[in-house]
């Protein structure tokens, strides 16, 4: 405890050259530190769920294409369906499982979608259609 003794009452000391730093910037030098840069995103990436994209059976496959003909034969009344669909993940095995409702403008057999306003859906990727009145 004597050790100090001598400077333990002698004024803080301030420069007269340079400004004080701000509390602010004083604090931000005890900030966390990240010594493993991405590593969260990563260990969350890893946990992050997808889906199994469901394969359908061929009686399933039928009853879609019968509703896909029921909505084609009342095209230009630009019919309000919902779709449920597989979108492929980006950055892993598997997906996702999304539902959009919209007007249909047209359904292109040559290229195997059903045309919304907002966005074109591929047929083979369809799961599930429900005509809304």
């Amino acid at each position: 405890m004597d050790d100090y003794k001598d400077i333990i009452n002698l004024p803080h000391h301030i420069s007269k050259k340079r400004p004080q730093m701000s509390l602010y910037a004083r604090s931000a030098q005890f900030a966390p530190f990240a010594a493993l840069t991405g590593y969260s995103d990563e260990v969350k990436e890893k946990a992050r769920l997808t889906n199994k994209r469901i394969e359908l059976s061929e009686e399933e496959k039928e009853f879609l294409n019968g509703k896909i003909l029921k909505i084609n034969e009342v095209i230009k009344t630009r019919p309000k369906i919902s779709v449920t669909y597989f979108v492929k993940d980006l950055k892993k095995e598997g997906g996702s499982y999304l539902t959009v409702t919209d007007n249909v403008k047209r359904i292109d057999d040559v290229l195997g979608v059903i045309k919304f306003k907002s966005k074109d859906i591929k047929m083979d990727d369809i799961i599930n259609i429900e005509m809304n009145d």
